[in-house]
């Protein structure tokens, strides 16, 4: 049974405070950050694998000194080490217990991954144009965009 009317004219409803699940970022989107320590986490129970991630020391004026984990994302060799400096954002892999943050590639001293990506590019700061569909073959930039002026006007007739 709810309040009455008296009880709630009296005390009203409290409203519930909602936890900050990424307190680090201080309301920003992203946040510098100081690798210390690189590891390797077992995901929680139904999967199994090894997830990379680093310990990180965050960066600023008011910031300085406060710790936590950032996920290292993609399958290729990361090139970090300790004492190199990061781009951090909210969010982590769901399976992996404590780790809130993933540490953005490209961006400062983590480097992209060697392999050509043709998904999930823009997380990784690539282009269309960056990716080569054929190794034996590298596509001009006017492939499949009829509106660039060196589109030929005759597409049937190319090679």
């Amino acid at each position: 049974m709810g309040p009455t009317r008296l009880q709630l004219a009296r005390k009203g409803r409290i409203q519930k405070k909602r936890r900050n699940k990424v307190p680090c970022l201080y309301n920003r989107p992203h946040k510098r950050a100081l690798v210390f320590k690189l590891g390797i986490l077992p995901p929680r129970k139904p999967n199994s694998a090894k997830r990379k991630h680093v310990k990180l020391r965050i960066l600023g004026e008011k910031f300085k000194g406060r710790r936590t984990l950032a996920h290292i994302p993609g399958w290729d060799k990361h090139g970090l080490h300790e004492y190199s400096i990061v781009l951090i954002e909210g969010g982590g892999p769901k399976d992996t217990p404590g780790v809130n943050y993933t540490a953005m590639r490209g961006l400062l001293d983590f480097v992209l991954p060697t392999k050509q990506r043709t998904r999930s590019r823009s997380k990784f700061g690539l282009t269309r144009r960056d990716v080569f569909r054929n190794s034996k073959f590298d596509y001009p930039r006017w492939w499949g965009n009829p509106q660039h002026p060196d589109y030929p006007k005759n597409p049937e007739n190319i090679f």
